[in-house]
């Protein structure tokens, strides 16, 4: 099921993602000492990342620090609020990527830093695969989302496309990274969701499809002799599939750059 971002207070929520807002003050009456808002968002993440999203909760955040739902309550308005913070927490690992090398670098290094770019993004999916289920429609707006969105167009200035096609580029990188992420992440899940391993569901139906199409080959030959050329797992396959379709993509951004503009 997506979720989506930025449901929280929005004057409270950027708060929370741009300052550094004063822990409350401690006193007999109030929150233990120890609980803070970094506190509460490194505990968001623990439990999305070995529980998933389904059982993120201010609860079940509480009952990892030890204290009760109440008592985040003063620290971060809300669950909405707490995942926007969750989110941009994971994008901040991503650190300062995208730069060309310093100094005489050549004009085709923009492909290195891009494919860096790619590799950061990808691991940090796969390291917290909750971030997938948040729509990318309504960002959380937070300086880490931002920074990763920032790196990459620097690492793209180099390739001098103007501003209509270095968007369409952006897009479909960042698609491409979160898509085959997704997929990636997705077939990692599957067998502890469904209770049957890949190998043998792939048994069960490869077996079944070859007595109700015995002509499979001949129907589908294109499709055959791609199968044939692949081998490995299925994460060796997903890892092949980013470097190749990366590559593509690559080329197709040089190609395009070094095309004449489109006419209006």
């Amino acid at each position: 099921m997506t979720v989506y971002a930025g449901q929280g207070d929005a004057r409270r929520s950027l708060a929370l993602l741009w300052g550094a807002p004063e822990e409350p003050r401690t006193g007999r009456s109030g929150p233990k000492p120890g609980l803070s808002v970094d506190a509460i968002v490194s505990a968001g993440i623990a439990v999305a990342d070995t529980e998933g999203m389904d059982a993120l909760s201010m609860r079940a955040v509480g009952e990892r620090l030890g204290r009760t739902a109440m008592a985040l309550y003063t620290y971060v308005p809300g669950k909405a609020e707490l995942l926007d913070l969750m989110h941009d927490r994971a994008f901040a690992e991503l650190g300062p990527l995208g730069a060309p090398p310093a100094g005489a670098a050549a004009p085709e290094d923009w492909r290195d830093a891009v494919t860096a770019w790619a590799e950061a993004l990808y691991a940090c999916y796969l390291r917290h695969p909750w971030v997938l289920r948040i729509s990318q429609a309504r960002p959380v707006l937070g300086p880490a989302e931002l920074a990763a969105m920032e790196s990459l167009l620097r690492a793209l200035r180099p390739a001098g496309l103007d501003p209509r096609r270095l968007r369409g580029a952006v897009a479909a990188l960042w698609q491409f990274v979160r898509g085959l992420a997704a997929t990636t992440a997705e077939t990692r899940a599957a067998a502890a969701a469904t209770g049957v391993a890949d190998e043998d569901w792939w048994i069960a139906r490869s077996s079944r499809l070859a007595e109700l199409a015995p002509d499979f080959a001949d129907r589908f030959p294109l499709l055959t002799g791609l199968q044939s050329a692949t081998g490995g797992s299925p994460e060796d396959s997903h890892r092949e599939a980013f470097r190749t379709g990366l590559a593509v993509l690559l080329d197709g951004v040089a190609a395009t750059a070094a095309a004449p503009p489109a006419s209006a």
